[in-house]
């Protein structure tokens, strides 16, 4: 709830940023930074061996599947913190992630954490000559309990 009333703040600031020749920057905020250059290296060590093309299979509540799920939680804030900034403010924050490469490193990630067949296996209501239920064509509840 709270990350939709944070770009707020910077917007107030945006206009002394101006005009200047030098192309500007600013980081989304420093704490969801923080924590997400941490879990980009703990990422990074775990997926080591795993070859984009390939993916990596982790038992349900293992450490690498902590990581991994803080790791995506942790990208979840930080769009629903982008969604909720002016379209100014989307640029210099996207600027700060190009220049220190997490979204490259998202992808790189999610290539390699993505199954290679999605089939859904959740409740779902069976319905006879229904095409195969998959990640991308079934809504999913992340309630934590």
């Amino acid at each position: 709830r709270l990350m939709p009333e944070l770009p707020k703040f910077d917007d107030e600031d945006l206009k002394s940023y101006g005009d200047e020749e030098e192309e500007f920057a600013l980081s989304p905020p420093a704490a969801l930074m923080s924590i997400l250059t941490t879990q980009e290296l703990l990422l990074e060590n775990i997926l080591e061996c795993i070859p984009v093309g390939e993916f990596a299979a982790f038992q349900p509540l293992s450490d690498e599947f902590c990581h991994v799920l803080g790791y995506l939680l942790t990208w979840k804030l930080t769009l629903a913190f982008f969604k909720a900034a002016s379209s100014q403010l989307r640029v210099l924050y996207s600027q700060h992630l190009r220049r220190s490469k997490s979204l490259n490193k998202l992808l790189y990630h999610l290539f390699r954490l993505m199954p290679e067949n999605p089939v859904f296996s959740g409740p779902t209501s069976e319905v006879p000559n229904k095409d195969t239920k998959t990640f991308f064509t079934e809504e999913l509840h992340l309630d934590v309990k």
